[in-house]
């Protein structure tokens, strides 16, 4: 799979997430990068920020935007075929965005998402 046919599985993903949980998402950039820390190598994805459910009203002023980063790398590597990709990309780009409105690992877990 090319960069770009990864960029644009990652963009496949989000078009798939309701447009309504989409509008409540609040100052979030989506990144894909070729590869996450050195130490932490099989990271898929990540979610650096703020959740919603730790800002309080004066959180916005002067805020950088949170960002969630899908890694290609590490992906690509524990996928054997194309759909594998696409349904790994999707399930991490939930998962991250799951980060944004604070529900934790363990939380996901009991609900499937990991």
């Amino acid at each position: 799979m090319t960069d770009r046919e990864f960029d644009d599985a990652v963009g496949e993903a989000l078009d798939d997430v309701p447009a309504e949980l989409l509008g409540l998402m609040n100052n979030v950039v989506f990144l894909v990068e070729a590869e996450p820390p050195s130490r932490e190598p099989d990271l898929l994805g990540v979610y650096d920020g703020t959740p919603l459910t730790e800002r309080d009203e004066g959180w916005a002023a002067g805020a950088l935007p949170d960002r969630i980063t899908i890694f290609r790398g590490p992906t690509l590597r524990i996928c054997r075929t194309r759909e594998e990709v696409l349904d790994e990309v999707a399930v991490t780009v939930v998962h991250e965005i799951a980060h944004h409105f604070g529900i934790d690992d363990d939380r996901l877990h009991e609900l499937g998402w990991d």
